[in-house]
């Protein structure tokens, strides 16, 4: 079986749908431009070994939050799958693959590593967008269950979640509603962009515009018209001197956003880019 598992294609991403749009097989995508000779079957076992593993255990109890609590204890406390403090912004931490061979990563790695592992277990695991750290979340009988990847899956109470919201909302703690909405699941689509997101991220303040622009790329191979990568690629293709790249990212940027925050500096830079088009050379 696990031979033939297979990874998408970038170009056939942007028209697959969010129900349909393989996680692992696309972070192990993501992970292939870093690594090239990558074995994505390899991880796609070693993840069915996590949950192979646990299957008579969690088949053995009913409630969800009890199955969950076998399968974090296993990840966390027996593989030794931690979040990576020391290192938090090694890049490492977003490459899937890296997370499997380290077992260290950062909160949305991990999340995604309990993801996969719970729902081949039928426990349906969400991802959760939360601001700052991504969390995941478990339907429970009066609600959900929030836990944190980072620290080995603990349980977050709704003060805990309103307190961490707070310093990303301004130093507002959201009402019930706000908080609610917050905490909706996050889509595949939506948990791989914030993956290449963080590593746009880390590139750029390393000044590594070459691996900056490819993030900013594969977002846009995700959701072609997504303004904030479309001006994220520009910006690194014009750091690499890639001016005919920058000049069509940020016009394109512009055109999708006109009233953006940065729209008249990002004008001033297309003009300067227009005119030394138009010179002779």
């Amino acid at each position: 079986m696990h031979d033939r598992f297979a990874l998408p294609e970038w170009g056939q991403l942007a028209a697959t749908d969010d129900a349909t749009l393989p996680l692992l097989a696309t972070a192990l995508l993501i992970a292939r431009d870093e690594y090239p000779q990558l074995d994505a079957a390899q991880y796609d076992a070693t993840v069915q070994a996590h949950a192979d593993h646990l299957r008579e255990q969690v088949d053995q109890v009913e409630p969800w939050p009890q199955k969950m609590a076998a399968i974090n204890r296993h990840l966390f406390d027996e593989l030794g799958y931690a979040g990576d403090s020391e290192h938090y912004y090694d890049p490492r931490n977003s490459y899937i693959n890296e997370v499997f061979e380290r077992r260290r990563g950062n909160p949305i790695s991990l999340a995604l590593v309990q993801i996969e592992v719970a729902r081949r277990l039928g426990v349906p695991l969400d991802g959760v967008s939360f601001p700052g750290h991504f969390l995941v979340r478990l339907p429970v009988d009066d609600g959900v269950l929030v836990m944190d990847p980072f620290n080995r899956g603990r349980p977050l109470d709704e003060d805990e979640l309103r307190q961490r919201a707070r310093p990303h909302l301004n130093g507002e703690a959201p009402d019930d509603r706000a908080l609610f909405q917050i905490l909706n699941p996050a889509s595949h689509r939506a948990i791989l962009m914030r993956v290449l997101r963080n590593l746009h991220g880390v590139y750029s303040e390393r000044d590594d515009w070459e691996r900056a622009s490819r993030s900013a790329d594969r977002i846009l191979r995700l959701s072609p018209d997504n303004g904030d990568a479309l001006r994220d690629r520009g910006l690194a293709y014009l750091k690499l001197g890639y001016k005919q790249g920058a000049r069509a990212d940020l016009a394109r940027y512009l055109q999708l956003n006109p009233d953006a925050q940065d729209s008249g500096p990002l004008r001033e830079r297309l003009v300067e880019l227009s005119s030394c088009a138009s010179r002779p050379s």
